[in-house]
């Protein structure tokens, strides 16, 4: 188990917060997790959430560090419009790929080319049965569930992967930190401090990789 770097955010890239900018409102239409959270308004969600091709710069790195070849299977939990999918799929022609999210919208309105391998479902609950998978991606999803909701999908992740994954979550490593990363976030329902999130790895049993996506690494700022 290993804290790595995907560097799927640009560090010079400077993110600003006003206090308060999003308020309960925001985050109960953003908990829909549907058209206005992707593809509304920035106050409620990613404002637009639109294919950039990103995964094609960062996928060489991961491929190699996992071992994934052609011959492999991989499951994104927390998939989004798979846009991971996509791009893993044309780096490796036919790997098996399967995504889960936990609403239908952005499966609707995802990539084509892995869009009938998608499903809606949970993540503490994954629909496949042990060692399924050769890699398990769970980007910025698994900490939008509570604790014990956390615990249970880090276990699933555990039992489906053959001991390869990557988990992000959501963390602080002081009481500014925490304070911006809330004022931020909008799905963020379990975000610790770093030293509680690997007592939770212990207790969930999880061995695979990890990043704490913080304020510092989202180089987040006060606006005012």
């Amino acid at each position: 188990m290993q804290e790595y770097d995907i560097g799927y955010f640009d560090p010079s890239v400077t993110r600003r917060i006003a206090r308060g900018s999003r308020t309960i409102r925001n985050k109960l239409i953003a908990w829909e997790q549907g058209r206005e959270f992707y593809d509304g308004a920035r106050e409620n969600g990613y404002g637009g959430y639109r294919y950039d091709g990103r995964w094609q710069r960062l996928l060489p790195a991961i491929i190699r560090r996992y071992g994934l070849t052609a011959r492999s299977a991989v499951l994104d939990v927390g998939c989004k419009k798979g846009f991971f999918l996509h791009d893993l799929g044309a780096l490796l022609p036919g790997i098996k790929v399967a995504g889960i999210e936990t609403s239908s919208y952005p499966i609707d309105e995802g990539m084509p080319s892995v869009r009938t391998h998608m499903s809606v479902g949970r993540f503490d609950e994954l629909p496949f049965a042990d060692g399924s998978f050769d890699f398990v991606l769970a980007f910025s999803s698994i900490y939008i569930l509570n604790l014990r909701g956390v615990v249970d999908a880090l276990r699933e992740i555990q039992r489906v992967s053959l001991g390869r994954s990557y988990v992000t979550l959501g963390a602080y490593r002081n009481d500014v930190e925490r304070a911006q990363f809330e004022a931020w976030s909008l799905l963020g329902t379990t975000v610790l401090h770093v030293d509680d999130w690997m007592e939770v790895f212990a207790y969930a049993g999880y061995t695979g990789d990890y990043y704490f996506t913080t304020a510092g690494s989202l180089n987040l700022r006060w606006a005012d």
